[in-house]
Protein backbone atom coordinates (compact mmCIF):
# COMPACT_ATOMS: atom_id res chain seq x y z
CA UNK A 1 0.00 0.00 0.00
CA UNK A 2 1.48 3.40 -1.01
CA UNK A 3 1.54 6.59 1.10
CA UNK A 4 -1.42 8.20 -0.68
CA UNK A 5 -3.55 5.14 0.06
CA UNK A 6 -2.78 5.56 3.76
CA UNK A 7 -3.88 9.21 3.73
CA UNK A 8 -6.82 8.80 1.33
CA UNK A 9 -7.79 5.12 1.60
CA UNK A 10 -9.11 3.67 -1.66
CA UNK A 11 -11.96 1.51 -0.40
CA UNK A 12 -14.79 -0.51 -1.84
CA UNK A 13 -17.88 1.72 -1.90
CA UNK A 14 -20.12 -1.17 -0.81
CA UNK A 15 -18.26 -3.20 1.82
CA UNK A 16 -15.60 -0.67 2.86
CA UNK A 17 -12.61 -2.99 2.42
CA UNK A 18 -9.37 -1.65 0.92
CA UNK A 19 -9.09 -2.06 -2.84
CA UNK A 20 -6.17 -3.65 -4.65
CA UNK A 21 -4.46 -1.64 -7.39
CA UNK A 22 -6.40 -3.34 -10.17
CA UNK A 23 -9.78 -2.68 -8.47
CA UNK A 24 -11.88 0.47 -8.94
CA UNK A 25 -14.95 1.63 -6.96
CA UNK A 26 -15.76 -1.97 -5.94
CA UNK A 27 -13.78 -4.95 -4.75
CA UNK A 28 -14.01 -8.01 -6.99
CA UNK A 29 -16.31 -9.81 -4.53
CA UNK A 30 -18.86 -6.97 -4.36
CA UNK A 31 -18.68 -6.45 -8.11
CA UNK A 32 -19.34 -10.14 -8.68
CA UNK A 33 -22.41 -10.00 -6.44
CA UNK A 34 -24.00 -6.87 -7.92
CA UNK A 35 -27.71 -7.41 -8.70
CA UNK A 36 -27.39 -7.31 -12.49
CA UNK A 37 -30.74 -7.00 -14.26
CA UNK A 38 -29.51 -8.93 -17.32
CA UNK A 39 -32.20 -7.34 -19.51
CA UNK A 40 -29.95 -6.56 -22.49
CA UNK A 41 -31.33 -7.71 -25.80
CA UNK A 42 -34.75 -8.66 -24.40
CA UNK A 43 -37.41 -6.32 -25.89
CA UNK A 44 -39.98 -7.71 -23.44
CA UNK A 45 -37.96 -7.07 -20.31
CA UNK A 46 -39.79 -5.70 -17.23
CA UNK A 47 -38.35 -2.18 -17.62
CA UNK A 48 -39.50 -2.05 -21.26
CA UNK A 49 -42.97 -3.19 -20.24
CA UNK A 50 -43.30 -0.11 -18.01
CA UNK A 51 -43.58 1.98 -21.19
CA UNK A 52 -45.89 -0.26 -23.22
CA UNK A 53 -48.87 1.74 -24.42
CA UNK A 54 -47.31 4.94 -23.07
CA UNK A 55 -44.15 5.68 -25.07
CA UNK A 56 -42.90 4.08 -28.31
CA UNK A 57 -39.36 2.93 -27.53
CA UNK A 58 -36.65 1.25 -29.60
CA UNK A 59 -34.47 -0.06 -26.76
CA UNK A 60 -35.01 -0.04 -22.99
CA UNK A 61 -32.06 -1.09 -20.83
CA UNK A 62 -31.45 -1.08 -17.11
CA UNK A 63 -28.19 -2.36 -15.71
CA UNK A 64 -29.21 -3.43 -12.22
CA UNK A 65 -32.08 -4.18 -9.88
CA UNK A 66 -32.71 -1.63 -7.14
CA UNK A 67 -34.00 -2.75 -3.76
CA UNK A 68 -33.80 -1.09 -0.37
CA UNK A 69 -30.47 -1.89 1.26
CA UNK A 70 -28.88 -3.64 -1.70
CA UNK A 71 -25.51 -2.70 -3.20
CA UNK A 72 -26.97 -0.60 -6.00
CA UNK A 73 -29.11 1.39 -3.57
CA UNK A 74 -25.99 2.12 -1.53
CA UNK A 75 -23.98 3.15 -4.58
CA UNK A 76 -26.68 5.44 -5.96
CA UNK A 77 -27.21 7.05 -2.54
CA UNK A 78 -23.48 7.81 -2.20
CA UNK A 79 -23.41 9.16 -5.74
CA UNK A 80 -26.51 11.39 -5.53
CA UNK A 81 -26.45 12.59 -1.95
CA UNK A 82 -22.77 12.47 -0.98
CA UNK A 83 -21.32 13.67 -4.28
CA UNK A 84 -19.26 10.60 -5.22
CA UNK A 85 -19.27 11.43 -8.96
CA UNK A 86 -16.80 8.67 -9.81
CA UNK A 87 -19.52 6.18 -8.86
CA UNK A 88 -21.85 7.78 -11.42
CA UNK A 89 -19.21 7.59 -14.13
CA UNK A 90 -18.51 3.95 -13.24
CA UNK A 91 -22.21 3.07 -13.42
CA UNK A 92 -22.49 4.88 -16.75
CA UNK A 93 -19.58 2.91 -18.17
CA UNK A 94 -21.24 -0.32 -17.04
CA UNK A 95 -24.42 0.75 -18.84
CA UNK A 96 -22.45 1.64 -21.94
CA UNK A 97 -21.08 -1.91 -22.03
CA UNK A 98 -24.65 -3.23 -21.95
CA UNK A 99 -25.92 -0.83 -24.62
CA UNK A 100 -23.34 -1.88 -27.19
CA UNK A 101 -24.55 -5.49 -26.90
CA UNK A 102 -28.06 -4.53 -28.06
CA UNK A 103 -29.15 -4.75 -31.71
CA UNK A 104 -30.24 -1.30 -32.89
CA UNK A 105 -27.84 0.68 -30.72
CA UNK A 106 -25.64 1.49 -33.72
CA UNK A 107 -27.79 4.36 -34.95
CA UNK A 108 -28.20 6.09 -31.59
CA UNK A 109 -26.93 9.55 -32.48
CA UNK A 110 -27.63 11.59 -29.35
CA UNK A 111 -27.55 11.04 -25.60
CA UNK A 112 -29.84 13.27 -23.52
CA UNK A 113 -29.88 13.06 -19.70
CA UNK A 114 -33.13 13.67 -17.82
CA UNK A 115 -32.68 17.26 -16.59
CA UNK A 116 -32.92 18.61 -13.07
CA UNK A 117 -34.51 21.96 -12.31
CA UNK A 118 -31.73 24.60 -11.96
CA UNK A 119 -32.67 25.15 -8.31
CA UNK A 120 -32.25 21.46 -7.50
CA UNK A 121 -29.09 21.14 -9.56
CA UNK A 122 -27.55 24.13 -7.80
CA UNK A 123 -28.33 22.59 -4.42
CA UNK A 124 -26.91 19.16 -5.37
CA UNK A 125 -24.04 20.58 -7.38
CA UNK A 126 -24.56 18.34 -10.41
CA UNK A 127 -27.18 16.46 -12.41
CA UNK A 128 -26.75 12.77 -11.65
CA UNK A 129 -28.19 11.72 -15.03
CA UNK A 130 -25.63 13.87 -16.85
CA UNK A 131 -22.75 12.23 -14.95
CA UNK A 132 -24.14 8.79 -15.86
CA UNK A 133 -24.48 9.95 -19.47
CA UNK A 134 -20.81 10.93 -19.55
CA UNK A 135 -19.89 7.40 -18.53
CA UNK A 136 -22.16 6.01 -21.26
CA UNK A 137 -20.60 8.30 -23.88
CA UNK A 138 -17.18 6.79 -23.14
CA UNK A 139 -18.54 3.53 -24.60
CA UNK A 140 -21.22 4.67 -27.08
CA UNK A 141 -20.38 6.74 -30.15
CA UNK A 142 -23.04 9.44 -29.82
CA UNK A 143 -23.27 13.16 -29.14
CA UNK A 144 -24.04 14.15 -25.52
CA UNK A 145 -26.48 17.07 -25.30
CA UNK A 146 -27.28 18.11 -21.73
CA UNK A 147 -29.08 21.41 -22.39
CA UNK A 148 -31.56 20.77 -25.22
CA UNK A 149 -34.15 19.31 -22.83
CA UNK A 150 -34.84 21.34 -19.69
CA UNK A 151 -37.26 21.62 -16.79
CA UNK A 152 -39.34 24.76 -17.00
CA UNK A 153 -40.84 24.39 -13.51
CA UNK A 154 -39.84 22.88 -10.18
CA UNK A 155 -41.66 19.61 -9.48
CA UNK A 156 -40.28 18.47 -6.13
CA UNK A 157 -39.12 14.98 -5.26
CA UNK A 158 -40.79 11.83 -6.61
CA UNK A 159 -39.98 9.85 -3.45
CA UNK A 160 -43.01 8.32 -1.72
CA UNK A 161 -45.44 9.48 -4.43
CA UNK A 162 -47.96 7.06 -5.95
CA UNK A 163 -47.78 6.18 -9.63
CA UNK A 164 -50.49 8.73 -10.51
CA UNK A 165 -48.96 11.40 -8.27
CA UNK A 166 -45.59 10.88 -9.97
CA UNK A 167 -47.19 11.49 -13.35
CA UNK A 168 -49.04 14.59 -12.13
CA UNK A 169 -45.77 15.84 -10.63
CA UNK A 170 -43.92 15.88 -13.98
CA UNK A 171 -46.65 16.31 -16.59
CA UNK A 172 -45.83 19.21 -18.92
CA UNK A 173 -42.81 20.44 -16.94
CA UNK A 174 -40.24 19.75 -19.67
CA UNK A 175 -39.46 21.90 -22.71
CA UNK A 176 -37.01 21.98 -25.62
CA UNK A 177 -34.66 24.47 -27.19
CA UNK A 178 -32.82 24.15 -30.51
CA UNK A 179 -35.40 21.63 -31.69
CA UNK A 180 -33.79 21.41 -35.12
CA UNK A 181 -30.78 19.64 -33.60
CA UNK A 182 -32.85 16.59 -32.74
CA UNK A 183 -34.90 16.20 -35.93
CA UNK A 184 -34.73 12.62 -37.26
CA UNK A 185 -32.43 11.56 -34.41
CA UNK A 186 -32.41 8.32 -32.44
CA UNK A 187 -32.13 9.65 -28.89
CA UNK A 188 -30.96 7.77 -25.81
CA UNK A 189 -32.72 9.16 -22.72
CA UNK A 190 -30.70 8.62 -19.53
CA UNK A 191 -32.00 8.42 -15.95
CA UNK A 192 -30.77 6.91 -12.69
CA UNK A 193 -33.70 4.69 -11.64
CA UNK A 194 -36.88 3.58 -13.42
CA UNK A 195 -39.79 3.08 -11.05
CA UNK A 196 -43.10 4.11 -12.63
CA UNK A 197 -41.42 5.63 -15.69
CA UNK A 198 -43.37 8.88 -15.25
CA UNK A 199 -40.38 11.21 -15.59
CA UNK A 200 -39.00 9.49 -18.67
CA UNK A 201 -42.49 9.34 -20.20
CA UNK A 202 -42.88 13.10 -19.76
CA UNK A 203 -39.43 13.71 -21.30
CA UNK A 204 -40.16 11.38 -24.19
CA UNK A 205 -43.50 13.02 -25.02
CA UNK A 206 -41.72 16.35 -25.20
CA UNK A 207 -38.99 14.99 -27.51
CA UNK A 208 -41.42 13.06 -29.71
CA UNK A 209 -43.12 16.29 -30.75
CA UNK A 210 -40.13 16.85 -33.03
CA UNK A 211 -40.20 15.30 -36.51
CA UNK A 212 -38.52 11.93 -36.92
CA UNK A 213 -37.38 11.45 -33.32
CA UNK A 214 -37.03 7.91 -31.98
CA UNK A 215 -36.50 7.16 -28.31
CA UNK A 216 -34.44 4.58 -26.46
CA UNK A 217 -34.20 4.56 -22.68
CA UNK A 218 -31.41 3.59 -20.31
CA UNK A 219 -31.24 3.75 -16.53
CA UNK A 220 -28.80 2.46 -13.96
CA UNK A 221 -31.49 0.50 -12.15
CA UNK A 222 -35.06 -0.74 -12.21
CA UNK A 223 -37.34 -1.12 -9.24
CA UNK A 224 -40.97 -2.12 -8.95
CA UNK A 225 -43.37 0.74 -8.21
Amino acid sequence: MDFLSLVYPNICQVCGKSLFKHEYILCMKCRHHLPYARFSGDPRNPAAQVFWGRVPTTIVITGFLYNKGNAIQKLIHKFKYRGFKDIGLFLGEELGNEIIKCPGHEDISMIIPVPLHPRKQKKRGFNQSEIIARGIKSKVNADLQASILYRKSFSGTQTRKTKYERWENVESIFALKNEGLIENKHILLVDDVITTGATIEACAHCLLKVKGVRISVVAVAFTRA
